[in-house]
Protein backbone atom coordinates (compact mmCIF):
# COMPACT_ATOMS: atom_id res chain seq x y z
CA UNK A 1 0.00 0.00 0.00
CA UNK A 2 2.98 2.25 0.90
CA UNK A 3 4.60 1.99 -2.16
CA UNK A 4 1.09 2.36 -4.64
CA UNK A 5 1.16 5.61 -2.35
CA UNK A 6 4.52 6.68 -3.46
CA UNK A 7 4.25 5.23 -7.25
CA UNK A 8 1.19 8.00 -7.28
CA UNK A 9 2.93 11.03 -5.76
CA UNK A 10 6.06 10.18 -7.91
CA UNK A 11 3.65 10.00 -10.85
CA UNK A 12 2.11 13.42 -10.00
CA UNK A 13 5.53 15.31 -9.47
CA UNK A 14 7.26 13.21 -12.68
CA UNK A 15 5.22 15.14 -15.18
CA UNK A 16 5.29 18.96 -16.09
CA UNK A 17 1.26 18.48 -15.79
CA UNK A 18 1.34 18.11 -12.02
CA UNK A 19 3.59 21.30 -11.53
CA UNK A 20 1.57 23.10 -14.35
CA UNK A 21 -1.69 22.22 -11.69
CA UNK A 22 -0.02 23.26 -9.02
CA UNK A 23 1.29 26.55 -10.00
CA UNK A 24 -2.03 27.17 -12.08
CA UNK A 25 -3.60 26.87 -8.52
CA UNK A 26 -1.38 29.01 -6.08
CA UNK A 27 -1.47 31.97 -9.04
CA UNK A 28 -5.38 31.94 -8.96
CA UNK A 29 -5.08 32.39 -5.37
CA UNK A 30 -2.57 35.13 -5.21
CA UNK A 31 -4.25 37.07 -8.04
CA UNK A 32 -7.43 36.34 -6.03
CA UNK A 33 -5.98 37.65 -2.61
CA UNK A 34 -3.42 40.46 -3.97
CA UNK A 35 -4.29 41.60 -7.11
CA UNK A 36 -8.37 41.56 -7.99
CA UNK A 37 -9.41 45.19 -6.32
CA UNK A 38 -12.74 43.06 -6.00
CA UNK A 39 -11.01 40.81 -3.43
CA UNK A 40 -7.75 42.24 -2.88
CA UNK A 41 -6.58 42.17 0.78
CA UNK A 42 -4.80 45.76 -0.51
CA UNK A 43 -7.81 47.45 -1.59
CA UNK A 44 -10.10 46.08 1.13
CA UNK A 45 -7.74 47.26 4.18
CA UNK A 46 -8.49 44.92 6.92
CA UNK A 47 -6.32 42.23 8.41
CA UNK A 48 -8.03 39.34 7.49
CA UNK A 49 -7.81 36.24 4.33
CA UNK A 50 -11.95 36.51 4.13
CA UNK A 51 -11.16 36.71 -0.30
CA UNK A 52 -8.60 33.68 0.66
CA UNK A 53 -11.41 31.54 2.23
CA UNK A 54 -13.83 32.44 -0.13
CA UNK A 55 -12.91 32.01 -3.41
CA UNK A 56 -10.72 28.46 -2.58
CA UNK A 57 -13.37 25.83 -2.57
CA UNK A 58 -14.40 27.45 -5.76
CA UNK A 59 -10.56 26.98 -7.09
CA UNK A 60 -10.77 23.71 -5.69
CA UNK A 61 -14.16 22.33 -8.03
CA UNK A 62 -11.29 22.20 -10.99
CA UNK A 63 -8.00 21.65 -9.08
CA UNK A 64 -9.08 18.50 -7.27
CA UNK A 65 -11.04 16.94 -10.18
CA UNK A 66 -7.71 17.79 -12.47
CA UNK A 67 -5.77 16.18 -9.97
CA UNK A 68 -8.11 12.95 -9.31
CA UNK A 69 -9.18 12.56 -13.24
CA UNK A 70 -6.10 10.32 -13.84
CA UNK A 71 -6.00 8.15 -10.78
CA UNK A 72 -7.88 5.36 -12.05
CA UNK A 73 -9.30 6.16 -15.41
CA UNK A 74 -5.57 5.95 -16.82
CA UNK A 75 -5.16 2.81 -15.29
CA UNK A 76 -8.26 1.76 -16.44
CA UNK A 77 -7.42 2.97 -20.44
CA UNK A 78 -3.68 1.45 -20.18
CA UNK A 79 -4.65 -1.59 -19.18
CA UNK A 80 -2.75 -1.49 -15.83
CA UNK A 81 -5.99 -1.40 -13.89
CA UNK A 82 -5.76 -5.39 -14.34
CA UNK A 83 -2.65 -6.14 -13.32
CA UNK A 84 -2.82 -3.36 -10.03
CA UNK A 85 -5.62 -5.95 -9.29
CA UNK A 86 -3.86 -9.08 -9.47
CA UNK A 87 -1.15 -7.61 -6.86
CA UNK A 88 -1.24 -8.58 -2.98
CA UNK A 89 -3.09 -5.52 -2.16
CA UNK A 90 -6.95 -5.86 -2.00
CA UNK A 91 -9.86 -3.31 -3.65
CA UNK A 92 -10.30 -1.41 -0.66
CA UNK A 93 -6.49 -1.23 -0.24
CA UNK A 94 -5.82 0.31 -3.54
CA UNK A 95 -8.54 3.09 -3.48
CA UNK A 96 -7.05 4.18 0.09
CA UNK A 97 -3.56 4.24 -1.64
CA UNK A 98 -4.54 6.35 -4.10
CA UNK A 99 -6.86 8.62 -1.71
CA UNK A 100 -4.41 9.28 0.66
CA UNK A 101 -1.86 10.30 -2.46
CA UNK A 102 -4.18 12.66 -3.72
CA UNK A 103 -5.46 13.99 -0.37
CA UNK A 104 -1.65 14.76 0.31
CA UNK A 105 -1.43 16.50 -2.85
CA UNK A 106 -4.11 18.89 -1.89
CA UNK A 107 -2.21 19.00 1.35
CA UNK A 108 0.44 20.63 -0.76
CA UNK A 109 -1.31 22.74 -2.52
CA UNK A 110 -2.74 24.26 1.04
CA UNK A 111 0.02 24.78 2.71
CA UNK A 112 1.85 27.94 0.82
CA UNK A 113 -1.23 29.81 1.52
CA UNK A 114 0.22 30.03 5.32
CA UNK A 115 2.74 32.23 3.78
CA UNK A 116 -0.56 34.61 3.66
CA UNK A 117 -1.41 34.54 6.84
CA UNK A 118 2.77 35.49 7.69
CA UNK A 119 1.95 38.29 5.60
CA UNK A 120 -1.43 39.76 6.95
CA UNK A 121 0.66 39.53 10.31
CA UNK A 122 2.84 41.86 9.17
CA UNK A 123 1.37 44.55 7.25
CA UNK A 124 -1.88 44.43 10.10
CA UNK A 125 -1.58 47.25 12.51
CA UNK A 126 -0.18 46.31 14.96
CA UNK A 127 1.79 43.86 13.98
CA UNK A 128 -0.05 40.35 14.66
CA UNK A 129 -3.66 42.15 14.43
CA UNK A 130 -5.01 38.57 12.80
CA UNK A 131 -7.98 36.58 13.87
CA UNK A 132 -5.66 33.18 14.31
CA UNK A 133 -8.51 31.08 15.49
CA UNK A 134 -10.66 32.26 12.09
CA UNK A 135 -7.58 31.50 10.14
CA UNK A 136 -7.07 28.07 11.65
CA UNK A 137 -10.43 27.11 11.70
CA UNK A 138 -10.54 28.12 7.86
CA UNK A 139 -7.56 26.32 7.28
CA UNK A 140 -8.53 23.55 8.76
CA UNK A 141 -12.12 23.56 6.56
CA UNK A 142 -10.04 23.93 3.00
CA UNK A 143 -8.18 20.99 4.35
CA UNK A 144 -11.47 18.92 4.89
CA UNK A 145 -12.82 20.16 1.49
CA UNK A 146 -9.97 19.64 -0.59
CA UNK A 147 -10.20 15.87 0.99
CA UNK A 148 -13.84 15.64 0.27
CA UNK A 149 -13.40 16.35 -3.31
CA UNK A 150 -10.57 14.42 -3.48
CA UNK A 151 -13.08 11.68 -2.64
CA UNK A 152 -15.59 13.15 -4.78
CA UNK A 153 -13.08 13.36 -7.83
CA UNK A 154 -11.60 9.62 -7.51
CA UNK A 155 -14.99 8.18 -7.70
CA UNK A 156 -15.72 10.52 -10.54
CA UNK A 157 -12.62 8.98 -11.89
CA UNK A 158 -13.76 5.12 -11.28
CA UNK A 159 -17.17 6.00 -13.28
CA UNK A 160 -14.95 6.02 -16.97
CA UNK A 161 -12.09 4.97 -18.77
CA UNK A 162 -12.26 8.90 -19.64
CA UNK A 163 -9.93 11.15 -18.37
CA UNK A 164 -11.95 14.52 -20.09
CA UNK A 165 -15.24 12.49 -19.00
CA UNK A 166 -13.82 12.04 -15.39
CA UNK A 167 -12.72 15.68 -14.93
CA UNK A 168 -16.11 16.90 -16.20
CA UNK A 169 -18.18 14.63 -13.49
CA UNK A 170 -15.97 15.52 -10.64
CA UNK A 171 -16.63 18.95 -11.48
CA UNK A 172 -20.26 18.67 -11.53
CA UNK A 173 -20.41 16.58 -8.61
CA UNK A 174 -18.08 18.82 -6.26
CA UNK A 175 -19.81 22.05 -7.81
CA UNK A 176 -23.83 20.51 -6.45
CA UNK A 177 -22.19 19.36 -3.35
CA UNK A 178 -20.73 22.66 -2.60
CA UNK A 179 -22.85 25.17 -3.94
CA UNK A 180 -25.88 23.01 -5.29
CA UNK A 181 -27.89 22.13 -1.72
CA UNK A 182 -26.88 25.79 -0.67
CA UNK A 183 -29.41 27.38 -3.96
CA UNK A 184 -31.72 24.43 -3.15
CA UNK A 185 -32.53 25.23 0.14
CA UNK A 186 -33.25 28.79 -1.13
CA UNK A 187 -35.81 27.83 -2.71
CA UNK A 188 -37.53 25.50 -0.31
CA UNK A 189 -39.35 26.64 3.35
CA UNK A 190 -39.21 24.88 6.66
CA UNK A 191 -37.78 21.54 7.33
CA UNK A 192 -36.73 20.72 4.26
CA UNK A 193 -34.82 24.11 3.57
CA UNK A 194 -32.73 23.44 6.67
CA UNK A 195 -31.95 19.66 5.19
CA UNK A 196 -30.98 20.64 2.06
CA UNK A 197 -28.80 23.34 3.67
CA UNK A 198 -27.30 20.87 6.55
CA UNK A 199 -26.39 18.54 3.09
CA UNK A 200 -24.29 21.24 1.61
CA UNK A 201 -20.55 21.64 1.77
CA UNK A 202 -20.77 25.34 1.78
CA UNK A 203 -22.50 25.24 4.94
CA UNK A 204 -20.14 23.18 7.16
CA UNK A 205 -17.05 24.86 5.79
CA UNK A 206 -19.02 28.25 6.75
CA UNK A 207 -19.32 26.81 9.97
CA UNK A 208 -15.85 25.78 10.74
CA UNK A 209 -14.56 28.85 9.35
CA UNK A 210 -15.94 30.99 12.32
CA UNK A 211 -12.92 29.35 14.16
CA UNK A 212 -14.87 26.86 16.57
CA UNK A 213 -14.37 23.48 15.35
CA UNK A 214 -17.48 21.84 15.65
CA UNK A 215 -17.33 18.02 15.97
CA UNK A 216 -21.13 17.86 14.09
CA UNK A 217 -19.33 19.57 10.95
CA UNK A 218 -16.22 17.19 11.23
CA UNK A 219 -18.04 13.80 11.12
CA UNK A 220 -20.28 15.28 8.55
CA UNK A 221 -17.30 15.56 6.12
CA UNK A 222 -16.23 12.65 7.21
CA UNK A 223 -18.87 10.98 6.36
CA UNK A 224 -19.15 12.27 2.91
CA UNK A 225 -15.68 10.99 2.44
CA UNK A 226 -16.41 7.76 3.19
CA UNK A 227 -19.47 7.32 1.10
CA UNK A 228 -17.50 8.18 -2.22
CA UNK A 229 -14.70 6.05 -1.12
CA UNK A 230 -17.09 3.65 -0.75
CA UNK A 231 -19.28 4.39 -3.48
CA UNK A 232 -15.84 3.94 -5.51
CA UNK A 233 -15.00 0.79 -4.38
CA UNK A 234 -19.17 -0.71 -5.09
CA UNK A 235 -18.64 0.46 -8.70
CA UNK A 236 -15.04 -1.08 -9.41
CA UNK A 237 -16.20 -4.33 -8.13
CA UNK A 238 -19.09 -4.39 -10.04
CA UNK A 239 -16.98 -3.48 -13.33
Amino acid sequence: MNSLFLKEINAFFGSLTGYLVLALFLIALGLIVWVFPESSVLEYGFADLEALFSYTPLVFTFLVPALSMRLISEERKTGTWELLRTSPLSLVQIILAKYLALVALVFLAVLPTLLYAYSIIQLGDPVGNLDLAGFFGSWIGLLMIGATFAAVGLFASALTSQQVVAFALGVFLCFVLYFGFTALSEMLIGDLAYFAEELSLSYHYISLSRGVINSDDIFFLIGMIWVFLGASVLVLRNK
